[in-house]
């Protein structure tokens, strides 16, 4: 299994910038447990960045264990059923979030 680090370095290779539009949008994932911590992905421009340590500013958080956000990458964990059983916790716009999903075929 990937670590949380790789796994968010290997973000821009798998971001669909046909997908994404005028999409400008700054979401955060703040990761607990073992391998835990924060993470950004910004997309602009047709383009994706992922700033470890996050933004001041997010246009969404996500708050989740480490080890789930591992499971659901994966195909592991469905996203909507962790949100719905409360190990995905959303605060800001969950419509950028879902958007995201969509833009690395989560």
């Amino acid at each position: 299994m990937a670590s949380i680090a790789e796994l968010f370095e290997k973000m821009p290779a798998r971001f669909d910038a046909s997908k994404a539009g005028d999409m400008k949008a700054a979401v955060q994932f703040d990761l607990s447990g073992d391998d835990g911590g924060k993470w950004a992905v910004n997309i602009a421009d047709g383009k994706c960045d992922v700033v470890k340590g996050g933004v001041d500013d997010p246009t969404a958080s996500v708050m989740m264990d480490a080890g789930d956000y591992n499971k659901m990458v994966s195909g592991k964990l469905n996203p909507m059923m962790a949100f719905m059983s409360g190990k995905i916790k959303v605060e800001g716009d969950l419509n950028s979030v879902m958007k995201v999903q969509q833009l690395f075929g989560m």
